[in-house]
């Protein structure tokens, strides 16, 4: 039995490629993602290798790098790291060495005013000279370290991008106005965040005080042990000495070097992770393919087996011998895909290198887990792929030896698959609307469970549904391709099982990308809306880096010409009723000029009075109504009531509690500025842009955007997750394509006879071409339409669990694209029919017509 098992895959290695294909297809992507992520991982581990080589312990005030919000919600505490406690660990008895390091956000302009490099890596820090003169951290490789007010120093990486050299002028900015200062020097450095792409700013340590926190403080403090004293040992020691406050953190290098490297270790597993995701997927599609093909060989050996039966095998035998044969071939594919995932790895680390030169690099990580991992996937999925088929041939009975024909499906089988299927589908589809009717994340896990069931459930009824939905489409391939087109639909439906097989691998494709662009549609809408329905205001100025404007920001663009009005956008965090809310605040003389207030109930003539305005959610949250008196406790720890002035429809940029800036500042006298809306005399117009963007100084962390800008950014950001989510999706579409080629070539194999019979009595060879071609077609279409449907129907479950994080979304089906899909699984019908059809048509009559 074992020669005989070897002896079939050798005679029908021709009909078992594209079976060998989508295993090495989908093994190569899993192997390609594990050689890339542990790859990438280990470079990422050793650029950063060096980033607490200096430091024995390192005392942080995380304070000092918090958000004004994050301080208007009352975190951090008085106390700070100031010269005072630098002088108090530097004298502890383990101390060798002691250094203040003051840091924050600092965006340098190139040339033409625009800002180096990305906003969230770009730092500021203050330069650190020993008695030498110099700073360790950061060697000199032209001019001088800064020295005073208006000196500042910049990385060799940054000053190659923008063309600086020392002694010229550079335009720096962190959260306040910008600031020109003098070149002096030029340094090379292995921080991070240089070496990832990002800029680092050098000040003199008053004026890094200054810009980035504020006079005498410092973000952080490290000290350097004395020989002989461990790290555990200091750290005991500055324990004490540090000033009590819940903001110190206060860890050894060590402690901090492992927590980076875990940090990027859980990084590049979730990168792994999704990435496995969709690899298994991929395999996923595999199975269908897998089963077909062994299902069609099983049928096409009905004699051969039977007579194996009738010499003496016993059933056991007969399965053992069909599941080594799909050993060898999952055996031979899994090794081929470990090689083509090495390559795969490969090209993808050099694509990383190619998209940022910044990105750290390495030689190529290949573990033996990636190699036993790889060849065991390959080699299960398909064995028990084929363990199904493989029952089946064993129950084949040597009487089948003296007949003809494919062995008749029993009428209970049916009954029994129908069952389970309409059970696993209905269940499905009842989790998933009630997952969507939570309205909240709550119902997410009741949505996947229930899509996994109902994409079963679909699966296992897919034959039942073939012979009605093909039958629909009948009269229009009649229509189409003549008798070709009559033969085309009964070949779809003669054998649903194996037309539903291939239709499956087509249908989890269509599922996930129809889904994914529903949801993506929806989710655009909704900005888009929100952007239109809420905002009056032309222009949108604000931070790029997210962080609070500086206080003169909002004065500087009220006086640039062309505005007609402006208001800056303040929040607040305040508990409302005992719930904590963000309170949004604009000015009440400007309110109708920038924003688009679309009350239900009460009116806007309270606000700048002392009255709320509230949106519908936060309303019905609350309990509350127009009129209703909140106990509102403020961030400066007083406490009052305020009145609610009215309640406005939800969904839009204005926030979900709303106050006038002059009753916010009444309780915060320096609140997080997050924009400044404008409008202007002319509206929207390019001279107004650039008005406001002289106003500020031309900074280059200030961004002003249109309505349109913030349409199109957000539009991007989705545009570009939904491109990765269809490239990475694209492998299964890939094998599903082939499992269509698979069926139809093996289908033209079976159906030599008929095929021959019809060139018999007249159909020519493109009849015979466009026959193949149409059935393809059809089974294409079948399996895409079906994913359409259960695409779209999942989409809208999901959103109905995000509706409580994105306020007014609302579903929207992009009927263009949608009919793109269906399009394309038609065209891509047609291409997988190109062989066989041309297989079909060359048979040779007469040869046909005796085949036996």
């Amino acid at each position: 039995m074992y020669r005989t098992a070897l002896r079939n895959v050798l005679a029908h290695k021709g009909r078992l490629l594209m079976t060998a294909l989508a295993v090495m297809l989908g093994t190569a992507f899993v192997a390609g993602t594990m050689v890339f992520s542990d790859t990438f991982g280990k470079a990422m581990r050793d650029s950063n290798s060096k980033s607490y080589s200096d430091v024995s312990v390192q005392v942080v005030d995380r304070a000092a790098g918090s958000s004004a919000s994050a301080r208007q919600k009352g975190e951090g505490g008085s106390a700070t790291l100031t010269d005072a406690t630098l002088q108090q660990l530097a004298a502890l008895p383990g101390t060798a060495g002691a250094r203040g390091v003051v840091s924050g956000f600092t965006g340098v302009a190139d040339k033409k005013g625009s800002l180096i490099g990305q906003v969230w890596a770009a730092k500021g820090a203050n330069f650190a000279p020993g008695q030498d003169g110099k700073d360790p951290r950061y060697p000199m490789v032209e001019g001088q370290g800064p020295k005073a007010a208006k000196e500042v120093a910049l990385d060799r990486k940054t000053v190659d991008k923008a063309g600086y050299k020392v002694g010229d002028t550079v335009r720096v900015a962190a959260n306040g106005p910008v600031v020109e200062a003098k070149l002096t020097g030029v340094f090379t450095t292995d921080d991070p965040v240089v070496n990832t792409g990002g800029t680092l700013t050098l000040f003199d340590k008053a004026t890094a005080q200054q810009t980035l926190l504020e006079p005498g403080r410092y973000s952080s403090i490290v000290l350097t042990a004395k020989p002989g004293t461990s790290q555990d040992a200091l750290l005991a020691q500055a324990q004490p000495a540090v000033p009590s406050g819940h903001q110190f953190d206060v860890e050894t290098g060590a402690k901090l070097k492992a927590d980076e490297q875990d940090m990027i270790s859980k990084g590049t597993s979730s990168m792994r992770t999704m990435l496995l995701v969709f690899a298994f997927i991929a395999l996923f599609v595999g199975i269908f393919i897998i089963a077909n093909t062994f299902t069609m060989l099983v049928a096409q050996r009905t004699k051969e087996l039977a007579l194996l039966r009738a010499v003496g095998a016993s059933r056991k035998q007969v399965t053992r011998s069909v599941l080594i044969e799909a050993l060898l071939i999952g055996t031979v594919s899994a090794v081929a895909g470990l090689i083509a995932g090495i390559g795969i790895g490969a090209g993808m680390q050099s694509l990383i290198g190619s998209l940022n030169e910044n990105m750290p690099n390495g030689s190529l990580v290949i573990k033996p887990l990636t190699v036993v991992v790889t060849v065991v996937v390959g080699v299960l999925v398909t064995v028990m792929s084929a363990l199904l088929p493989a029952m089946r041939a064993s129950r084949i009975a040597p009487v089948a030896a003296m007949s003809s024909g494919d062995q008749p499906v029993s009428q209970k089988s049916l009954v029994v698959r129908n069952t389970i299927g309409s059970v696993l589908a209905g269940g499905g589809l009842a989790l998933i609307g009630y997952g969507a009717s939570t309205g909240d994340d709550s119902g997410r896990l009741p949505v996947g469970l229930g899509a996994f069931l109902a994409l079963i459930g679909v699966f296992v009824l897919l034959p039942l549904l073939s012979r009605p939905v093909v039958a629909l489409v009948g009269p229009l391939l009649r229509g189409l391709g003549g008798t070709p087109g009559k033969l085309a639909q009964q070949n779809a439906v003669r054998n649903p099982r194996r037309t539903a097989a291939t239709a499956a691998a087509l249908t989890i494709g269509l599922t996930l990308v129809t889904g994914l662009t529903v949801i993506g549609a929806s989710v655009n809408d909704t900005i888009d809306r929100a952007v239109t329905k809420s905002m009056k205001a032309d222009f949108i100025v604000g931070a790029a880096n997210s962080m609070s404007l500086s206080e003169q920001v909002p004065a500087q663009i009220a006086k640039a010409p062309g505005v007609a009005a402006s208001s800056a956008m303040t929040s607040a965090y305040w508990d409302l009723n005992g719930t904590s809310m963000v309170v949004s605040g604009l000015d009440a003389a400007v309110l109708d000029q920038l924003a688009d207030v679309e009350l239900t109930s009460g009116s806007t003539a309270g606000f700048g009075k002392g009255q709320l305005l509230l949106d519908e959610d936060t309303a019905k949250k609350l309990n509350v109504t127009t009129g209703s008196v909140l106990n509102v406790s403020f961030a400066d720890e007083s406490t009052g009531p305020l009145t609610v002035g009215g309640v406005y429809k939800s969904g839009g940029m204005l926030g979900r509690v709303m106050l006038a800036n002059t009753d916010i500042a009444k309780h915060e006298p320096k609140p997080h500025i997050s924009d400044v809306l404008v409008k202007g005399k002319d509206g929207a117009t390019d001279g107004l842009k650039q008005a406001l963007k002289d106003a500020t100084g031309a900074n280059p962390v200030i961004e002003v955007k249109s309505q349109q800008d913030v349409r199109d950014e957000f539009s991007q950001t989705i545009t570009f997750a939904l491109n990765l989510m269809y490239g990475l999706l694209g492998m299964a579409v890939l094998i599903a394509i082939l499992g269509v080629v698979n069926t139809l070539a093996m289908s033209v194999f079976e159906r030599k006879r008929e095929i021959g019979m019809l060139r018999a009595i007249g159909l020519d060879r493109g009849g015979i071409k466009r026959m193949v071609r149409l059935e393809s077609v059809v089974i294409s279409l079948f399996g895409a339409g079906i994913g359409l449907l259960l695409g779209c129907f999942i989409a809208w479950a999901i959103n109905g669990t995000l509706k409580s994080s994105l306020s007014g979304l609302t579903t929207v089906l992009p009927y263009g694209q949608l009919a793109l899909f269906l399009a394309l699984a038609g065209v891509v019908g047609l291409v997988a029919a190109i062989w066989p059809a041309r297989r079909a048509s060359k048979l040779d009559i007469l040869s046909s017509i005796k085949t036996d």
